[in-house]
């Protein structure tokens, strides 16, 4: 029992890595084997090497569970990535996409888009990048001119999100035709995702994830607080905009695709500082493998909990981050900075 205590104590970073890489390949394959319509390994292979033809099971696997899956793992790593950018950048552990209005700002943006060019929706991207850049933007501003403490900023968040959400209610309620499927839009879910949907969102998140790597230097001089940032020759409003701006690119792109999924940029950063710690860069790695394992997997219970009823992701991840939320809070009570 004592040798593998010092074996696990020696090599626990090592094990940590084979680990998680191995839960997310697992998470992938599953969510390819599994569904309402059982697919053997085999009938999986053969379609993704181009043996399937036009059989049931090869469209099933390329048309359904391929788009899913891929679409979960972009999102997820990106919702992560992305939390642990914000959270990095305020100061607040208490910060998210998803809490602070991040997400609800690009799916405001990608509905009034929607609504005045219904023909413009291969911009989506874009202008959901556009509009989570808005609202990161807004919350710096209000971060800095109140210098409030980490609870005031995050229950500012969550009024500038419930502010988005009503205008894209407004929207929706104005122009009908503005999101279709709505409410999977609003829940967030992958139900009708294509590879054609998500290519111009997932080259995004390529680009962006690639780009906060890059940084992950100055984020660890970041963390050290402003003064001591500034001393050491780091251009602190330039690097926190542009972490923050590649953080908006992040979260705009999982909604392009995704629409408004919830808690990932929360859980993921947290659970992931246990095993890496607050260094940046293992900690950017970690969490976007485990972004993605994570929504892989919420994805693959909502498709198979009550199947033939497939339930839109965003419902599992409400019952998942909405307990955790409330137990940060009460580790955040008394309105500490």
């Amino acid at each position: 029992m004592r040798s593998w205590r010092t074996f696990f104590t020696r090599h626990k970073t090592r094990i940590f890595w084979i680990c998680l890489t191995g839960l997310t390949l697992a998470a992938v394959a599953a969510g390819l084997f599994f569904g309402s319509v059982p697919v053997s390994p085999g009938q999986v292979l053969l379609a993704l090497t181009g043996g399937g033809g036009s059989s049931v099971p090869a469209k099933i696997v390329l048309y359904t569970r391929l788009p899913r899956v891929l679409g979960a793992i972009l999102a997820g790593a990106a919702l992560a990535v992305s939390g642990v950018v914000i959270q990095q950048c305020l100061h607040n552990p208490l910060a998210s996409p998803g809490i602070l209005g991040v997400n609800a700002g690009a799916g405001l943006a990608v509905a009034v888009v929607c609504a005045i060019f219904p023909l413009a929706q291969g911009l989506t991207p874009l202008v959901a990048f556009l509009g989570a850049l808005g609202a990161v933007s807004l919350i710096l501003f209000l971060s800095r001119a109140t210098g409030s403490s980490r609870m005031t900023v995050v229950l500012a968040g969550v009024a500038v999100s419930n502010i988005f959400s009503a205008g894209i209610d407004a929207v929706v309620t104005l122009v009908p035709d503005a999101l279709n499927a709505v409410s999977d839009f609003r829940i967030g879910g992958f139900s009708g995702v294509t590879l054609v949907k998500i290519a111009p969102g997932g080259w995004l998140i390529v680009l962006a994830l690639a780009g906060v790597f890059s940084l992950a230097g100055s984020m660890d001089i970041l963390a050290l607080g402003d003064e001591t940032a500034h001393s050491l020759g780091l251009r602190v409003s330039r690097t926190r905009f542009l972490l923050l701006t590649l953080a908006a690119a992040l979260a705009g792109a999982a909604v392009s695709f995704a629409g408004l999924l919830g808690f990932v940029g929360l859980i993921v950063p947290h659970a992931m500082r246990r095993f890496v710690g607050e260094q940046s860069l293992p900690l950017l790695l970690a969490s976007a493998l485990g972004g993605g394992f994570f929504l892989t997997a919420c994805d693959l219970l909502a498709r198979t909990l009550f199947a033939p009823y497939v339930l839109p992701v965003g419902i599992v991840l409400s019952f998942t981050g909405g307990p955790f939320f409330l137990w940060l809070l009460y580790r955040q009570r008394g309105g500490r900075r």
